[in-house]
């Protein structure tokens, strides 16, 4: 029983983790079009957590005239991942309750 919470604990936090990091993916968006050259430590830190997933992303998929899409993507996939989340958890409370 105790290993059930903590498998309900562990993809809760995971979800909200990839919540938290959607938002990240925003605002970096945000400060990308509203202040682009800024080098205050939370525009750093937000840059420098978005960067591992968006810097792949960005080199498999081209830009599309000027605008990077590559944020896009990684909502959905972060969405994606949510999803099966959310999934894995309502079929292991219909399995073992």
């Amino acid at each position: 029983m105790v290993l059930d919470a903590f498998v309900v604990a562990l993809l809760k936090l995971a979800d909200l983790l990839l919540t938290i990091y959607i938002w990240l993916i925003i605002i970096r968006c945000v400060i990308s079009w509203f202040f682009p050259f800024s080098f205050h430590p939370a525009v750093r830190f937000v840059y420098r957590v978005t960067e591992p997933v968006l810097g792949p992303l960005r080199r498999i998929i081209p830009p599309i005239g000027n605008i990077d899409i590559s944020p896009i993507v990684a909502i959905f996939i972060i969405y994606f991942l949510q999803t099966l989340i959310y999934y894995t958890l309502r079929n292991y409370y219909i399995l073992h309750y």
